[in-house]
């Protein structure tokens, strides 16, 4: 059993019972039980303002133009109108909105999870969501409803990491993350990336004036990563200094500029959070850094070359020279164009690419800025930093006269920190990314001084050296005896061809260069493919150990696209086709994937993605750039069927006085049990009241699902009342409209069953369970998985047969592997001894949907 400390390895406080431990890589609770983290990320639709995703041109631009952006209230979860009145939104204001109006349904979607099996959420928020309005303006209101929405997370009994989310930088370069004004400060025109194909955007795709967003490539946003507009914003945020400094802005160089915004903006969102109370460390344990950072243009070895470790190649595919030149309104000729095929990239000729003398770079007769001072956002531009020119022939990267590159590998090299000092090859990771994050986390521990940080670096790429640092400085030590590696997997041929293949290849071992010819890197079968996967996910974990000591990993993002086979499942994309509900391909493709994580891999992930509301639909996936991930859409909806689902769903909560999780048996899985023929409801599927029998502990009994349990109506404490009877209920579980009606007028929130009370809903019959968990499920059968939540020992691995629905558990325990609570004490069995030390379980998720 893992050894834990008895004070906290940061600040040297006695630590309270939820704490967390990062110990013998793997999460340990205070209990010295190995803690297993399974998750969803909450949500996918948070990457674009509420009511806007990426698809829709009308009002795109012009509400960051003329005013201060678009509010992402409503983001990741819907509250309902009694909720947003806690925040003190007054009348009309504009907190009161959302796609299900005045019923807000967090309670529904976070059951629904938690039913699932799952404990733990990344919690997916976005730079611009905090800061849209402007330079150091924050969104407080926004930042309030977040903070609802977390404390819904902690009353469902739900773990969570902070995911301050990005991709390709921000929604004006076709992805999301940072606000419009960061690109006006890095002296770009926004509305000129079509044109010069410095990023594709979804909603202006192919052209601005003849849109068509339904025909966006599939994943072909992600080559947004080396076109123009990325490649310079990720080089001036993590090298600025090296690569730019002539780009002075408010005194300070870009990079510092822009770094110190998007740090602020999360130790404010952190600082607002302690605030609140109750959150840090007993719900929210610890922080991503800015999800699957860029390098932009640090390390290229040539600029006129596409680089051999640019994976991703679809569509035109320009070298950087050429986006220079596009980026400045030239004609380029002989464009590369690659499709990718179920044999990866493969180059299909070239293409003309002509912007017309329309440039990237603002012009300054255009620009709100007079003797260098923008007029709105108010940032001071030095002289030497004209605008209209690009920034890279500004440094003599190349020269426009001539269309020549003058230093071809002017982005290879780190330059010398003194005169006496040679220039060397740039690591980008040690270089750039570690002293950012040595900022970042920095900056958050002034508010969550016992959080987890979690490492997370370009995909694939090892994390930095974090396990030797100097003793006598503290400051090097980066993680301070917690961390975790939450790196990302995905399944890059099945997500690319959209098709489960019965072949794959190891991706990771080719791009690492383990292969003389990518040839020998295929595999061909399930059996080999899965195989494959688990090998590569333990390379990922290995890539821990040895760079960042004995901490645990969680796969940040796992998971596959739900538009398999031309929409198969959603009976083709008229909805009329034989498939419509077939998931069976699906089911293949995520339990290979999440099979890899079990075994001797035996590691947590947090699974790509769930969307609430309207934001999935057959038609446009999950609201962002096509991309169709979800694991729950409200087009997969049962409107009826042979299973109605008769009975109630009970929401775990615990009121204020109540006992302490640790004073109670608070250990309880789903607890479910059969519907009898006796049992009466009413035609609308709300139930009637049943009288409750006690289950004792180590009986199996009806659907019940752990070995030690009670039902959650147990936990439930009112204000007017101290009935344990009083519980919030589920009415019609079939359809993700339904709504929770509670049999009382007021919940204390302030005290409820914490994380490590590992509780989940409860269902008092498998109809009504089957129903609610699998309405809108999309290839539930592969996610909804038996998995060890807490193990007293050493867990050696697990294996999970989702066909057989045959579940085992290896775990090294020894005698002194006993598991006790330190503060917990129970009345003795024993006559002649007066207490005996409360021993904690292994507890098991023991899957109801696959059992009952």
């Amino acid at each position: 059993m893992p050894k834990i400390p008895s004070k906290s390895p940061v600040t040297g406080a006695p630590l309270p019972n939820h704490y967390i431990h990062t110990v013998s890589s793997h999460f340990v609770d205070q209990s010295s039980r190995v803690r297993i983290l399974r998750g969803v990320n909450l949500c996918g639709s948070s990457k674009t303002p509420t009511g806007k995703p990426s698809w829709i041109l009308d009002g795109f631009w012009e509400a960051v133009e003329a005013g201060d952006g678009d509010t992402f209230i409503g983001q990741p979860l819907e509250l309902t109108k009694d909720e947003l009145r806690e925040m003190g939104a007054e009348e009309g204001a504009p907190l009161q909105f959302g796609s299900l109006g005045d019923s807000g349904q967090a309670d529904i979607h976070l059951a629904r999870l938690r039913g699932w099996g799952f404990t733990l959420l990344r919690f997916v928020f976005t730079w611009e969501a905090l800061e849209h309005v402007g330079p150091g303006k924050y969104d407080e209101d926004f930042i309030r409803h977040l903070i609802l929405v977390l404390q819904k997370c902690k009353e469902h009994g739900f773990l969570v990491y902070m995911d301050p989310h990005q991709d390709t930088w921000s929604r004006f370069t076709g992805g999301d993350g940072a606000p419009y004004w960061t690109l006006l400060a890095c002296g770009m025109n926004p509305r000129s990336m079509t044109a010069t194909q410095a990023a594709l955007l979804h909603n202006e795709y192919p052209v601005p004036d003849q849109p068509k967003p339904e025909a966006f490539p599939a994943m072909i946003w992600g080559t947004n990563y080396s076109r123009l507009a990325s490649q310079t914003l990720f080089t001036l945020f993590f090298a600025g200094r090296d690569y730019a400094p002539k780009c002075i802005i408010d005194g300070v160089n870009i990079q510092d500029y822009l770094q110190s915004h998007f740090i602020n903006a999360v130790a404010h969102l952190a600082r607002r959070i302690r605030e609140a109370g109750g959150l840090l460390d007993e719900c929210i344990i610890g922080w991503d850094p800015i999800n699957e950072p860029s390098e932009g243009l640090v390390g290229y070895e040539d600029v006129r070359k596409i680089p051999p470790q640019q994976a991703l190649k679809k569509g035109s595919s320009p070298t950087v020279a050429q986006s220079f030149r596009l980026g400045l309104g030239m004609k380029q000729e002989d464009i590369e164009w690659w499709d990718f095929g179920s044999f990866g990239p493969r180059r299909n000729g070239s293409v003309d690419i002509d912007p017309k003398g329309v440039k990237l770079w603002v012009d300054p007769d255009l620009a709100d800025e007079q003797d260098g001072v923008h007029g709105r956002w108010g940032w001071k531009r030095s002289p030497e930093w004209k605008l209209g020119q690009c920034i890279w022939a500004l440094h003599g990267v190349w020269d426009p006269a001539h269309a020549d590159i003058l230093f071809p590998d002017y982005f290879l090299y780190k330059l010398s920190d003194g005169p006496d000092e040679p220039n060397r090859e740039v690591n980008f990771v040690e270089d750039h990314f570690l002293p950012h994050l040595r900022s970042y986390y920095g900056a958050l521990r002034e508010h969550h001084p016992e959080l987890i940080p979690f490492i997370q670096t370009p995909v694939f790429h090892p994390p930095p050296w974090l396990n030797s640092f100097n003793p006598q400085d503290p400051s090097t030590d980066l993680l301070q005896g917690r961390g975790c590696f939450s790196t990302h997997y995905y399944d890059g041929l099945t997500l690319m061809t959209r098709h489960w293949n019965w072949f794959n290849a190891d991706a990771l071992g080719v791009l690492r260069g383990q292969y003389s010819s990518p040839v020998f890197a295929v595999k061909i079968g399930d059996k080999a493919i899965r195989k494959s996967i688990r090998e590569q996910l333990g390379v990922l974990k290995a890539d821990c150990q040895e760079r960042m000591g004995a901490y645990p990993t969680v796969f940040g993002e796992i998971g596959i696209p739900m538009e398999l086979d031309d929409k198969y499942a959603y009976g083709g994309r008229d909805g009329k086709g034989r498939g419509k509900g077939d998931y069976r391909e699906h089911v293949k493709a995520l339990d290979a994937s999440l099979y890899g994580t079990d075994g001797d891999t035996g590691c947590g992930y947090t699974i790509w993605t769930y969307c609430a509301g309207m934001y999935g639909s057959h038609q446009w996936g999950d609201g962002w750039n096509g991309e169709d991930l979800a694991l729950w859409c409200l087009d997969d909806e049962r409107t009826g069927g042979s299973i109605t689902g008769r009975k109630e769903l009970v929401v775990p909560q615990r009121a204020i006085g109540g006992p302490s999780a640790r004073q109670e048996k608070d250990h309880a899985q789903m607890v479910v049990r059969p519907a009898t023929e006796d049992d009466d409801s009413d035609t609308d599927g709300t139930a009637t009241d049943t009288e409750e029998q006690p289950v004792k502990p180590g009986a199996i009994t009806g659907y019940q699902v752990s070995s030690a349990s009670i039902t959650l109506d147990d936990l439930v404490r009112t204000k007017e009342s101290p009935s344990p009877t009083t519980s919030q209920t589920l009415t019609n579980p079939t359809s993700s409209k339904a709504t929770l009606l509670t049999t009382h007028t007021q919940v204390d929130t302030t005290s409820k069953s914490g994380p490590l009370s590992l509780s989940f809903p409860s269902f008092k019959s498998a109809p009504s369970a089957f129903a609610f968990l699998t309405n809108g499920a999309r290839a539930w059968k592969a996610f909804v998985r038996a998995y060890p939540l807490a193990v007293v020992g050493l867990p050696i691995g697990w294996e999970w047969d989702i066909t057989r629905a045959v579940f085992e558990l290896k775990v090294r325990v020894g005698p002194n592997d006993r598991a006790d609570l330190r503060d917990g004490m129970a009345p003795a069995a024993d006559a002649d001894s007066e207490f005996v030390l409360q021993e904690e379980p292994t507890e098991v998720f023991v899957p109801l949907l696959h059992f009952a």
